[in-house]
């Protein structure tokens, strides 16, 4: 499912929390660059969509898991692993994909803008915003 995103100041709106299916992807278009979001044990995860193995946008089709307490993606073409905090590929340290801002808003799933500058950017709850 690729879902269209609507401009929230920095944010941007691309569905509702319920539209997601826990540990399943979908891939959201954020000004112009796909963006793999994922649901993962009630928090959403968001990193850019293209494999950079492959050089195609799959990631938000591939297998969620974890390895070794790290929540994880496995790319469907060649299925290197991405680590859903951090972008990090946990099959070669040197390679990494974007991470970008994500939080959930009165039950809609926003994404950052532009992807994390520098380190990972945690998950977020996607329960109700604390008070």
């Amino acid at each position: 499912m690729t879902l269209a995103a609507v401009a929230v100041d920095r944010w941007v709106e691309v569905c509702g929390v319920g539209d997601l299916t826990p540990g399943r992807g979908v891939c959201a278009l954020v000004h112009g660059h796909q963006v793999a979001v994922f649901l993962v044990d009630g928090r959403v995860y968001a990193l850019g969509n293209l494999d950079p193995f492959s050089g195609a946008n799959v990631l938000s089709r591939g297998i969620v898991g974890d390895r070794g307490g790290r929540l994880k993606v496995a790319s469907p073409v060649y299925k290197q692993s991405f680590d859903l905090a951090t972008g990090c590929c946990l099959d070669d340290p040197g390679v990494a994909v974007p991470t970008y801002p994500a939080r959930v808003r009165q039950g809609r799933v926003q994404v950052g803008r532009a992807p994390s500058p520098v380190g990972p950017v945690g998950p977020v709850a996607a329960g109700p915003p604390a008070s």
